[in-house]
């Protein structure tokens, strides 16, 4: 595996034994410093961005979950085996409420059929308006129609010509005075 880094470019790098784990160059060791994760320093001791294939940090609480899971399993199993009474509680200590007496209904006297008969009224009064506005104005428009028709006659009495002398156009029109 040195070899390979070599030809990668990459320098300075010391493996822990026995893991497949980088050492971090500052002295933090850290788990996010995986399976060839490497840091390679340049000659004059700076890091370098060359590095190998990272992989993704594992989470403590991801390594911890398969262990906690068998547990977790029977707390949940027992839990259900319970008696209900066990964890539901229940209120003994209030005393029982009254029940409340029924209401007595009450008849009232909407006066729907009066109410009824108004309205028939309004309509009617309503409807009996529209149609007397209607008379007028088809009455209105009649009147209006038979006046225009006068006009019409009085204007085709003014427009006939009338007979005039005709023009001698031997002589010229001089007029007198």
């Amino acid at each position: 595996m040195g070899e390979r880094l070599k030809k990668l470019g990459i320098q300075n790098v010391s493996l822990k034994s026995g893991t497949k784990h980088m050492e971090d160059p500052s002295g933090f060791s850290s788990p996010k410093y995986i399976k060839y994760n490497a840091v390679s320093r340049s000659s004059n001791g700076r890091k370098s961005g060359k590095g190998g294939q990272l992989q993704p940090v594992k989470l403590h609480t991801e390594r911890a979950g398969p262990a906690k899971e068998p547990g977790f399993v029977r707390k949940v199993q027992e839990y259900v085996a319970e008696d209900p009474p066990k964890h539901l509680p229940l209120n003994n200590n209030l005393s029982k409420l009254s029940v409340k007496e029924q209401t007595k209904t009450h008849n009232f006297k909407l006066h729907t059929e009066e109410r009824a008969a108004r309205r028939a009224g309004f309509n009617h009064l309503v409807a009996s308006k529209i149609s007397t506005m209607e008379i007028l104005r088809r009455f209105e428009e009649k009147i209006q129609k038979v006046i225009e028709e006068e006009e019409i006659k009085i204007m085709r009495k003014d427009m006939v010509p009338k007979a005039q002398l005709m023009p001698i156009f031997d002589r010229p029109f001089l007029p007198q005075r």
